[in-house]
Order: C-alpha cells, then sequence, then structure tokens
C-alpha cells in the first residue's frame, strides 16, 4: 500500500522560503520510478479548486505552472525515498495547503498525502 507523508509546512513571510518534503512508502524511488509514473506537488487555496504546481515525468523532465516558474523546484532523493518541493519568493497568493501526488501508470491510479499547510504573510 503506497502512503505518502507531506511535512515542512509552516508560517513564512513574503520573500521567504520553505522547503515541503513528501516521504513515500509502499513504493521505491529509484532511477526507473518515472518509468511509468509521475510525481507531482499540487496546492489547494480556501475557496478555490487544487491546482497543479510542479510534476516530474519520465526522463526526469520537470513541469511547472506558471505562478511556480524561476520560484519552485520539484527535485526527488532515491536514497531518501523522498520528493521535495524548494519554494523561494513566497507570497500571500502562495499560501495554501500543498499535497504531495504519485500517479501510477500502470494501475491507473493517484495516491495522495494529507497535505501540508503553507501561509504566507507579514
Amino acid at each position: 500500500q503506497v502512503q505518502l507523508v507531506e511535512s515542512g509546512g509552516g508560517l513564512v513571510q513574503p520573500g521567504g522560503s520553505l522547503r515541503l518534503s513528501c516521504a513515500a512508502s509502499g513504493i521505491t524511488f529509484d532511477e526507473r520510478i518515472l518509468d511509468e509514473n509521475i510525481l507531482a506537488w499540487y496546492r489547494q487555496a480556501p475557496g478555490r479548486m487544487r491546482e497543479l504546481v510542479a510534476r516530474m515525468y519520465v526522463g526526469d523532465n520537470t513541469y511547472y505552472a506558471d505562478a511556480a516558474k524561476g520560484r519552485f523546484n520539484i527535485s526527488r532523493d532515491d536514497a531518501e525515498n523522498t520528493l521535495s518541493l524548494q519554494m523561494n519568493s513566497l507570497q500571500p497568493e502562495d499560501t495554501a495547503v500543498y499535497y504531495c501526488n504519485l500517479f501510477m501508470g500502470r494501475e491507473r491510479r493517484g495516491y495522495w498525502g494529507q497535505g501540508t499547510q503553507v501561509t504566507v504573510s507579514s
């Protein structure tokens, strides 16, 4: 059973940085993890739909939503079996619950973590 657990959220001032982590169990991160699967970070702000922030897919390619380009970086640590999201130059509009997602292509199924709250405020 795949489980994802996010951590690293919190309160930060505008212009600050946070690093989110997603610890995975029930699946092994290695050089083949992205052959059939997609790793991603989503976020959901109050009153808004959940939206894609960044994803990592086959060939270690990455995609960033416009709001994340140039400020956020998605990365994977196979030794620690974790997915991370480094967020810089945070702004109040980045306030949301951030979720880690694993989409397994063979099962055609997505797994979600419980989310971690990020609040950007002075």
